[in-house]
């Protein structure tokens, strides 16, 4: 009896161990942040001395931040869903030349980062100095010919990089519907515009209602493209608005608690209804018939097509990162620059500060941490969530996925909060920045584990308990080498996401525990342009690196499983 029961307790010991420690990480700084926000004494007083909502009541003495919000967000989620659902279209419904090579390059905005994105389009785009507006003036017109530190500029930056999100959640769908409907429509006498709009589009539009909701939800809690070209023109979005409140003096610490916990508030309800949209399975348009995914012969038309999808790469990936290259090299980075301005001390000096040296060590390491701990961490917490039948499994779940409607950055502030009161001194190390990216990544580390562990059938495990295997030695045995894939691809996704982490790191950093990304934006506020290309350059190697190894690692993977 006691040899059938430790395997019992060893999976109880195990289930509700991690699952105290994900509550801890993620409730532990929501409580210190409601707290905050809910404080209407001496705000110099820990614990709050009277609480009340008066805070929240505040909030409406910043109409234009609330303004500005739902006006960027919502410019770019509209150009977002344009962007992936005309490149879902093409890609998932067209014969357009090289589209199974551009399905890949879809991804590679969304790893760039925003804040790439941001650096460069202001060197390309401020009415002043931007490569574009200089070539505007050399050609004999004056003025400017775009601005990109307007809310629009802003909201294009931003839908440039979510717009891969988009086409993702879309290209899902339109994969997975009936040709024969389209193949109907054309028969006849519609054209294809016209079987797109009338037909494709009205199909798949739970898909594209689900992913202009999420998207929207990512827009409200963006900020480091508000940060960099908003803040020039001292055009503040919540998040911004967050971060200014926090670090001036005094630190308007409830406001800013206030603001944190009503922009959660609307990203978690926006989260919902987007979950209701998916699980609500309407727009049936794959039934028992079987049919086999086809592709539209568009004829000369392709050409133009791939003209689009082109446009769309060079503006998200090409030109931001030559962009970033040709000001790297420059002492002052001009569009036309002369042949003494050309220079290599950027590269020497960001291999050669202490500081930049220091944050990417810092980076790495970070990433290193948060990966190795991270995957051990959420590959127990998949387990418990989709393999064990433990009591409280469901519940978990909520609590883990949690982190992903709540901006990093507003995470940060209640981390920030939290830790400043606990009695071991970690606030401003390094150790509190690992504590903070385990929380944020939680959802992306268990989603990546769960996505190889739902495939694993099940009855493996219960062969191997069948046959009078222990819990651990089924996990060790069994288990862990059918999730190879799983933990690979979660622990470079990991490492990837911690070396560009920006939200999460900027308000919890010491002077000591610098990290690259806050140490790139520091860099374009108080030092150079060109030194921050470099920088954001070295970053980019990195993260490219990391993504190379990944798809190696993923392709080995699969042909040795194949073998």
């Amino acid at each position: 009896m006691q040899s059938a029961g430790s395997p019992i307790s060893a999976q109880r010991l195990a289930g509700y161990g991690v699952a105290a420690i994900a509550a801890i990480l993620v409730l532990y700084p929501v409580f210190f942040l409601l707290q905050a926000s809910l404080d209407v004494g001496d705000p110099q007083v820990r614990p709050p001395t009277a609480y009340g909502f008066d805070n929240f009541s505040g909030l409406f003495q910043y109409p234009q931040i609330l303004l500005n919000t739902l006006t960027v967000s919502f410019a770019a989620t509209v150009m977002a869903l344009v962007f992936g659902f005309v490149m879902a279209w093409i890609l998932a419904r067209t014969n357009v030349p090289g589209r199974r090579s551009f399905e890949q390059l879809m991804a590679v905005p969304y790893y760039l980062t925003p804040l790439l994105g941001a650096l460069a389009w202001s060197m390309l785009g401020a009415p002043e100095s931007g490569f574009i507006n200089q070539i505007w003036r050399e050609l004999g017109f004056s003025g400017h010919i775009i601005d990109i530190n307007t809310p629009y500029g802003i909201a294009w930056v931003m839908a440039l990089f979510e717009g891969s999100v988009a086409f993702v959640m879309i290209a899902a769908v339109m994969k997975s519907m009936d040709p024969s409907l389209e193949e109907a429509s054309q028969v006849m006498g519609a054209s294809r515009l016209r079987t797109m709009l009338r037909v494709t589009l009205p199909l798949v539009l739970p898909g594209v209602l689900g992913a202009g909701i999420f998207v929207f939800a990512e827009m409200l809690g963006s900020f480091a493209v508000a940060l960099v070209l908003g803040t020039p023109n001292r055009y503040y979005v919540i998040t911004t608005a967050i971060y200014q409140l926090v670090q001036q003096y005094p630190p308007k610490i409830q406001t800013a608690a206030a603001m944190g916990v009503s922009l959660f508030a609307v990203m978690f309800v926006m989260l919902f209804i987007y979950r209701r949209i998916v699980m609500g399975g309407s727009y049936v348009t794959i039934t028992g018939k079987a049919f086999r995914p086809r592709v539209a012969d568009i004829g000369p038309l392709r050409y133009l097509l791939l003209g689009v999808c082109v446009l769309y790469l060079t503006a998200a990936v090409a030109l931001p990162l030559l962009t970033l290259l040709w000001a790297s090299f420059q002492k002052i980075a001009v569009a036309f620059p002369h042949v003494s301005n050309w220079t290599l001390d950027n590269f020497r000096a960001a291999m050669s500060m202490n500081a930049a040296r220091s944050a990417l060590t810092n980076s790495l390491l970070l990433g290193f941490a948060t990966a190795t701990i991270g995957t051990v961490l959420m590959g127990l917490l998949a387990w418990l969530i989709y393999r064990s039948r433990l009591p409280g499994s469901g519940a978990i779940e909520y609590v883990v996925m949690f982190p992903q409607a709540v901006p990093r950055l507003v995470f940060a502030f209640g981390l920030m909060w939290a830790w400043v009161v606990f009695p071991v001194p970690i606030y401003g190390t390094i150790w509190l920045l690992l504590i903070a990216y385990l929380t944020v990544f939680l959802p992306l580390g268990v989603r990546t584990i769960a996505s190889v562990m739902m495939q694993i059938d099940k009855s493996l495990e219960e062969c191997a308990q069948m046959c009078g295997a222990s819990w651990g030695f089924r996990t060790r045995t069994v288990t862990v080498p059918l999730l190879v894939p799983g933990l690979v691809a979660a622990w470079l996704l990991l490492f990837i996401a911690s070396v560009r982490e920006l939200g999460a790191s900027i308000l919890l950093m010491g002077p000591h525990s610098k990290v690259i990304t806050p140490a790139i934006v520091e860099s374009w506020f108080g030092t150079s342009t060109e030194l921050t290309a470099t920088l954001a350059l070295v970053q980019t190697l990195v993260i490219a690196v990391a993504m190379v190894v990944l798809v190696l690692v993923t392709r080995r993977i699969g042909a040795q499983r194949v073998d």
